[in-house]
């Protein structure tokens, strides 16, 4: 059964988070993929570094604050998050949340890793259970601070501090993935994770993830990442063999005379072009206001339909508001 792809008419699906048409500001996106193909269609269509397109690894790299060969493109953040496991975790412990993302345990099991779970709950992480853990020496730390996936909720700056101390005394690599941090409808934005390790000089302990596909739109597939240094030059490395050759265009159902191109590279190129523009900016923070009255309408319904002993959790953000929404949903006794 397909989940990621739109619902009949009619139908209000729960299953996945894909977004509403309606949020796509797709006038001003047609602009800037006409804009990429004329100004850099000779690069973008052609085959390109593992790395990614160059122009968009170099405006990541400004707003991390980190050197442009520390950035790494893939098409969509899963393949990279699949990378990185494969380089630091296979036969050994890694920590996660729980509950988690179920797509990281599964590259865990893909590389014969152990998952070993953080209770999380209202107050942040267990810190001391994260201490008696990664006393064991995990090979890292895998969280979602940011409108966690799938309780929706988001450490505050006191619980990142806290659990920086531990990871800093632990020498615990914490990889920190934040796809939905500016998917926000309200509240106030709270420090990475990563920029807290570099503030307590553990650079070398942060990966950073995040994705255009929750910002821009899925369907470009577009996710970045910020490793260390030697981590980023393995992992480009190890992608070598996939990422620069064709076999991503076998994903998307373009013509045989395209098939010898790289979708990805013209997606980043579309993707590099938003931040110059910065009317799309405005249309997508309109977009954004479309998801807080979906949440709030969603919440109302529920707090209709609840059985007495549910309890209903209102997010700050993210387009996977419905998973958040109840948080404890017990059969009514």
């Amino acid at each position: 059964m397909a989940v990621s792809v739109l619902p009949d008419p009619g139908v209000i699906s729960f299953a996945r988070g894909v977004p509403s048409p309606d949020m796509f500001p797709l006038e001003l996106l047609a602009a800037c993929a006409e804009q990429a193909v004329r100004e850099h269609g000779r690069v973008a269509l052609n085959y390109g570094p593992a790395a990614g397109y160059a122009p968009l690894q170099a405006w990541v790299a400004e707003r991390h604050g980190v050197a442009p060969e520390r950035v790494l493109l893939t098409p969509g953040s899963l393949i990279g998050l699949n990378l990185v496991v494969r380089r630091l975790c296979p036969g050994r412990e890694a920590l996660v949340e729980g509950p988690t993302y179920d797509r990281m345990l599964h590259a865990l099991a893909d590389a014969r890793a152990t998952a070993v779970p953080v209770p999380r709950g209202d107050d942040g992480l267990d810190l001391d259970r994260l201490a008696e853990l990664a006393r064991r020496g995990p090979t890292m730390l895998y969280l979602l601070p940011t409108f966690h996936n799938p309780t929706g909720r988001t450490l505050d700056a006191a619980q990142r501090r806290a659990l920086v101390e531990v990871a800093v005394a632990h020498d615990l690599p914490v990889f920190e993935d934040d796809p939905y941090g500016l998917v926000r409808i309200d509240g106030e934005p709270q420090p990475m994770i990563s920029t807290l390790l570099r503030e307590a000089g553990r650079d070398d302990l942060a990966i950073f993830a995040a994705s255009f596909s929750k910002t821009v739109a899925p369907g470009l597939r577009v996710g970045y990442f910020v490793l260390p240094g030697e981590l980023a030059a393995d992992v480009v490395a190890l992608a070598y063999p996939d990422l620069s050759s064709p076999r991503f265009v076998d994903w998307v159902d373009y013509e045989d005379r395209f098939r010898d191109v790289d979708p990805a590279a013209v997606a980043r190129a579309i993707v590099d072009r938003t931040p110059a523009d910065r009317r799309i900016w405005v249309e997508f923070s309109s977009a954004y206001r479309i998801v807080e009255v979906q949440c709030d309408r969603l919440i109302e319904a529920l707090a209709q339909l609840r059985p007495r002993n549910a309890e209903l959790v209102s997010p700050d953000g993210t387009r996977y508001f419905e998973a958040a929404a109840l948080r404890r949903f017990d059969p009514v006794g």
